[in-house]
């Protein structure tokens, strides 16, 4: 029955670091598509990210676009996350597996953020002309950046957009190449 509370307790633990490791995740990418912050979406990230980032921030400075206080906080929660549960589980990994499944997990983590990105694009450009939401634009300027060289490539036929399944077709390769 222990073994049952534990394995709860690392399910409960994982999934809520896994949460906000995306919402800084997220705040990144908006920042590098440079996104609209006065956005409600880009407002509510910047206020649950903000705590652990602005000290940070003084700190680390940024590199051009990228904040890189951001990326070091992500891979630091990502190597707390997996130390924890990997203490939590029968077989605890020793520190170089620990680092090497969280960069893994966080390249998982952004390819799995952009493969619904793009499933939700999809969906929106057949229904979401009619919609007013802010999470609307945010979810175009993040795809744009990832389909425009498969667009570059591949022009529309017929009017039709084919890049989006080339780009699910190569970010599901990309999972499967890194062993996700």
């Amino acid at each position: 029955m222990q073994s049952n509370g534990l394995n709860a307790l690392a399910y409960l633990f994982g999934t809520l670091l896994d949460l906000y490791i995306t919402a800084i995740m997220l705040r990144v990418l908006l920042q590098w598509v440079r996104a609209d912050f006065y956005n409600p979406v880009c407002q509510f990230l910047v206020t649950v990210t903000n705590p652990p980032l602005k000290p940070l921030q003084r700190i680390i400075p940024a590199f051009g676009r990228l904040d890189t206080a951001a990326v070091v906080l992500m891979l630091a929660l990502e190597f707390l996350s997996v130390w924890i549960t990997s203490r939590l589980g029968s077989a605890p990994l020793g520190p170089a597996a620990v680092a090497v499944f969280s960069v893994t997990k966080l390249l998982a983590t952004l390819l799995m953020t952009y493969f619904f990105l793009i499933i939700a694009a999809v969906i929106l450009s057949w229904v979401g002309g009619q919609l007013r939401h802010p999470v609307i634009p945010l979810v175009f300027q993040l795809t744009e950046p990832v389909l425009r060289p498969f667009r570059k490539l591949i022009p529309p036929i017929a009017g039709i957009d084919l890049s989006p399944i080339f780009a699910l077709i190569a970010i599901r390769f990309l999972l499967l190449l890194i062993g996700w």
